[in-house]
Order: C-alpha cells, then structure tokens, then sequence
C-alpha cells in the first residue's frame, strides 16, 4: 500500500465493543473470505462453511434481542460489519442480508413461545434461512402473488411456486408469504417453513451474470404440510410484516452496495497508484483524479445515508422513505463507481484477473434485489406526495 493508496475505512462506531466486533469482522473478511472469494464466484462455489463460522461468531445475529441469542447491536453497527463483508464478498454479504431478513418476521411478529423454540437456532445455531415473497407472475407487484395455504384442522397445507429465492434449495427454514384470504395485500400471511418439508422442493439455480456462488432458485410447495404454529401474526397480516421487513433489508442492500463500492474504489486507486503511462503515473492525471474524487465522494454520501436511516430505525422512529432513499441511492452509486473503476484500469478492467469486473458485474442485481430502484422511487414517491389517484 503506498501513502495515497486504499486503506481502512475510518468509521464512526458507538461503543468500545462495537470496534472490537469490527476489528474482528475485519480480520475475518480478509483471512477467510476474500482470498477465495474470486475462485469460488468462477465455480459457482457457495461457502457454506464460512456461514458456519459467521454463526459460530455471532455474526449471523447481531441486530436481535440477546435473550434469543441475538447480538444486540443497533443497526448502525450490523450494517457496518455487513458492509465490511460485502467489500470481501458480496455473496457473503448478502448472504448475511437476506438471513437477517428471514429472521425478522418471528423476530418481531412471534409469539413469545415461537421466538423461545425457534430464534436461537435460526441466530446461533448454524442454521440459514431464506425469505419467500417473489412468484413468476408477482414481482413489484408482490400483492398479486398466489402461492396459497389452506387451513386443514390445526395445520395448513400450501400450494405454489416462490422465485428469485436468495438461497432456495440450500435454507434450513423459509419465511413464507401465501395467500390465505382474498385478493389483494389483506389476504396474505405469513407462515415458517423448514428447508425439509415433505413437499417443498427447489429448482436448478438461475444462471445469473454475477453472484454466482450464491443459488437463487425457484421453490415449488406441492401440498407442503405445517401446523398452526408456524403462523407468524394474525391471519392477513402478512403483506405489512413483508413491508415492515423490507425497509429493514433494503437497509442492507444498501449497505452491501457501499461495500461493492468501496471495495471497486480500493481496488482502482491501488492500480493508479503503481501504473505508468508516458513516463509518469496515471495518478497524476487531472481526468482520472476527477474521477476519483467522485467515485469516493459517492461512497461516502452513500455510507452517510444509510447510517442516517439506521439511526432512525435504532431510535424507534419511521424510516421508510431514507430506507427507499439509501438503498437507491447506494446501489446505483455502486453501478456507477464499479463501471468507473473497470475504465481506470483498462484491459486489465475487462480481465478476470482483476476483480473490477466482477464488482461490476455484482452491483448489477443491487439495483434490482429487495424492490427494483423503480419502485424505490415509487415509495419516496409517496411518502413525500401521498398515494398515487386511482
């Protein structure tokens, strides 16, 4: 590393024991996940090992209550250590993303009887989840979906098909969302479903052009069978848990993108720092400096807003619209910056040798996973003008 190369993000955090987590989490991300991160992605490789540490560490449970096994750290400080995770590697970071987001709904919706039996596995266990709200046919519009549970007696037997599931196939339990009612968002609840359910079965993952080592995958219930019990809320009350759950993961998103982004940035300004051309380094250029300047420019702003929104949640206060805000803002920021940093390196940007074009190629789906950056701005939207005239 030279005097003016990448080095470590300088964060802010509240307590003692939040940088001692994070210095961990740091000497974890380079010893263990980014050295192997780029060979894996290449072979498709999902490491389900490193999951297995993370929960071992804790680090599968940091923003839930300790009584359940949680971490009991703010957002503010989970969203850090999932930012230091996704500059290692996005599948992992993600990953830890979309765990997070499948806990939330029996997190903060269970019975206490539920959480008790269920919570401590899922946070410490060495079990990953999965979260089911996505169909073929109900994608932004996530109220239309179809998959249904029926009640039978003291149980409820569900029918249907869930896509673009982080992790189907490999899940040791599914948050679910299946219609139980009517039409429309009323109609929805929200059931926990094992990963080994008679019944429930997964398709080949999607061939996707980045995040290769984490399986996204159709799941198919085939009259899948599972008490009462496993009902998270009231009857109907699905789509608000869902919504509820989503300002929290698109936090996530958000935080993974700034992760993606700096990582591109680092990744850019050591390449400037030792490149030569016409006898001088390329650092000295006032074109490529400008581009520096804004590359990190944006990965501050984008780092500033989703700690502004995590803060917000911490202190009990709504945050939907600055959740929509960091989440579109950060990961199109991340699409931008990483784009940026496979131009400064050239050839070598396009290489597989240099993992510019995996960062690329990664940030893509940040703009699309946990709503689409369309329907981003449709929240803001609202919450700044009011609901759209019918």
């Amino acid at each position: 590393m030279t005097e003016y190369g990448p080095r470590p993000v300088d964060r802010r955090l509240p307590t003692d024991e939040a940088r001692q987590l994070m210095s961990l989490v740091r000497d974890l991300a380079a010893r263990e996940i980014a050295p192997r991160a780029a060979e894996e992605e290449d072979a498709g490789r999902f490491p389900r090992e490193t999951f297995t540490l993370l929960s071992e560490s804790g680090l599968l449970a940091l923003p839930y209550a300790e009584e359940f096994g949680g971490g009991g750290q703010p957002y503010e400080v989970y969203l850090q250590v999932l930012e230091e995770l996704a500059a290692a590697r996005l599948t992992v970071g993600l990953g830890v993303s979309v765990h997070t987001l499948a806990c939330h709904a029996l997190a903060a919706y269970g019975t206490k009887e539920q959480r008790a039996e269920h919570l401590p596995a899922m946070l410490g266990g060495g079990l990953l989840g999965a979260y089911c709200l996505s169909e073929p046919a109900a994608g932004s519009d996530a109220a239309s979906l179809t998959t249904r549970a029926t009640r039978d007696g003291d149980s409820w037997i569900l029918n249907g098909t869930k896509a673009w599931t982080t992790h189907g196939g490999i899940a040791d339990f599914y948050t679910v969302l299946a219609r139980t009612g009517g039409a429309g968002a009323h109609g929805i609840t929200a059931f926990l479903v094992p990963g080994d359910a008679e019944g429930l079965s997964a398709a080949a993952p999607e061939r996707k052009m980045g995040m290769k080592g984490s399986p996204t995958a159709q799941l198919h219930f085939d009259g899948v069978r599972i008490g009462d019990a496993r009902r998270l809320g009231e009857e109907g009350q699905g789509f608000a848990i869902a919504l509820d759950s989503l300002d929290s993961g698109r936090l996530g998103i958000a935080a993974c993108a700034v992760g993606v982004a700096q990582a591109a940035l680092d990744e850019a300004l050591a390449y400037v720092a030792t490149r030569r051309q016409f006898g001088r380094p390329i650092a000295d250029y006032q074109g490529l400096r400008f581009m520096l300047a804004d590359m990190a420019t944006q990965v501050t702003a984008g780092r500033s807003l989703y700690l502004t929104a995590a803060r917000l949640r911490d202190e009990g206060r709504p945050f939907t619209k600055e959740a929509a805000m960091a989440k579109l803002f950060c990961s199109d920021a991340a699409m931008r910056i990483t784009t940026d940093a496979v131009q400064l390196l050239g050839g070598y940007g396009y290489t597989a040798d240099f993992p510019a074009e995996r960062y690329m190629r990664e940030a893509k789906v940040l703009q699309i996973v946990e709503g689409t950056n369309q329907i981003q701005r449709m929240v803001i939207a609202r919450q700044l003008a009011g609901p759209e005239s019918r």
